[in-house]
C-alpha cells in the first residue's frame, strides 16, 4: 500500500492574524485544561460558532526551540492538507492559520471550540469505546499515508526521539528553564541515573546524545505520516463518532510504533479497566490489519525499537514513577537494544 500524497489538497494560510480573524467577534482570552501548555488562547465567534485561536511561538514553546522549528510545522502541516488525510475518521477542528509573533515564526491557529468533546482532564480511566476509537483513528491515519515520504520538510526523523536529549536540555538550562517540563525532565534524568540498570542507562545515555543509530535502525521498517502526540489531552470524540485530534505540533514521517509507544507511555494510568499495555499493542496491530496494512515481517522489530525509543524520550518520566512501570519499560528497551 502506498501513501496518498497525490490526493492531498493544500489549505490556504492567511497573511496575518487580522486577515485570519476578519469578520470574527473577538471575546478575549481563554483558559484550557492543558496545565502544561505554554500556548495562549483567545475566544472568538465565527459566523455564530464558538471558536478558539491558539497562539504558539518558539520563544514560548520549548519543543519548537529544541527541534529548530522556526518555520512552524503546525502551519505547514495545515497548508499541506495532511490534516485531512483521514477525513472520515479524524476531526482536527482546524479552520485556518496565520503567521504570528516575531519574524512570523509562530502560528495563530483558528479552531472550532471542541472542548466539550475532549477527554476530561482527570485521573479517571477513559471508556473502552473511546480507547478503541483512538487506536482505530491512529491506524486509519497511518494507513491513509502508508509508506509516505515527507516532501514538506516537517520533523526530521532522528529528532523524533530527541525532545529530552542532553543537548536539548542543556540549551533550556542555559535559558534558565523558562518552562516547567524541561526542568522536570532534567530532574527526572538524574533519578533515571540512580534507578536504571547500568546496561540500559549507558545505552539510553548514548542515544540521548545522538539518536542517529536508533533512527537508522527504525528506517529499515515501514514508515508513515505521524501526528506525533497521541496523549489524552489532545483527544476526544465528536458527535459524529470521529476522533478529535488536536495539537499537530510534531508531524512528519516515522514509524507507527512511535505513536503507539507515545500513547502507552503518556496514557497508561488512564487506560480503561481490563486493558493493558500488551492488549493495547495487540488492538493497534489488529486495527492496522483491518485498515489494510500487513504487519507480518516487520512489526516485532519496529515495536521493539520504538519501545527503546520511548525510554530515550520518557525515561525521565518513568524514573519519577513507580518501580513496576520503570521496570516494564527497561525490559522492553532491552529487546530494542538487541535490534540495533
Amino acid at each position: 500500500m502506498m501513501g496518498a500524497v497525490a490526493d492531498l489538497r493544500s489549505r490556504p494560510v492567511a497573511e496575518s492574524v487580522e486577515e485570519l480573524l476578519a469578520g470574527a467577534v473577538r471575546l478575549g482570552s481563554h483558559q484550557t485544561n492543558e496545565s502544561r501548555s505554554s500556548a495562549t488562547f483567545e475566544r472568538v465567534e465565527v459566523d455564530g460558532e464558538a471558536c478558539v485561536v491558539k497562539y504558539v511561538h518558539p520563544e514560548s514553546d520549548f519543543t519548537m526551540r529544541v527541534s529548530g522549528d522556526v518555520e512552524c510545522r503546525i502551519r505547514r502541516v495545515w497548508a499541506s492538507g495532511l490534516m485531512d488525510a483521514a477525513p472520515a475518521t479524524i476531526d482536527h477542528a482546524t479552520l485556518g492559520a496565520a503567521p504570528w509573533g516575531r519574524n512570523g515564526w509562530g502560528v495563530a491557529l483558528l479552531m472550532r471550540d471542541v472542548s466539550a468533546d475532549l477527554v476530561p482532564s482527570s485521573d479517571d480511566p477513559v471508556t473502552e469505546a473511546q480507547h478503541l476509537a483512538f487506536l482505530d483513528g491512529m491506524a486509519a491515519l497511518a494507513a491513509s499515508l502508508w509508506e509516505w515520504e515527507d516532501p514538506f520538510d516537517l520533523l526530521p526523523h532522528r529528532l523524533r526521539w530527541a525532545w529530552f536529549g542532553e543537548a536539548q536540555l542543556a540549551g533550556e538550562r542555559d535559558l534558565g528553564f523558562p518552562e516547567a517540563v524541561p526542568r522536570i525532565a532534567a530532574e527526572g534524568w538524574e533519578r533515571f541515573a540512580e534507578r536504571a540498570p547500568a546496561d540500559v542507562l549507558e545505552a539510553v545515555a548514548a542515544l540521548r546524545r545522538d539518536t542517529t543509530p536508533l533512527s537508522e535502525a527504525i528506517l529499515t521498517t515501514p514508515q508513515t505520516f505521524l501526528h506525533g502526540d497521541w496523549k489524552y489531552g489532545n483527544l476526544g470524540q465528536a458527535a459524529d463518532g470521529r476522533v478529535v485530534l488536536l495539537d499537530w505540533a510534531y508531524p512528519g514521517a516515522g514509524p507507527i510504533g512511535h505513536d503507539l509507544c507515545w500513547y502507552l507511555a503518556l496514557n497508561r494510568a488512564r487506560l480503561p479497566l481490563g486493558h493493558t499495555k500488551e492488549s493495547t499493542i495487540a488492538d493497534l496491530r489488529a486495527a492496522l490489519e483491518r485498515r489494510g496494512v500487513t504487519t507480518d515481517g516487520w512489526w516485532d522489530r519496529q515495536l521493539d525499537l520504538c519501545m527503546l525509543g520511548a525510554l530515550v524520550e520518557f525515561g525521565w518520566e518513568k524514573a519519577l514513577g513507580d518501580d513496576d512501570e520503570l521496570r516494564w519499560w527497561v525490559d522492553r528497551a532491552r529487546e530494542g537494544l538487541r535490534r540495533l
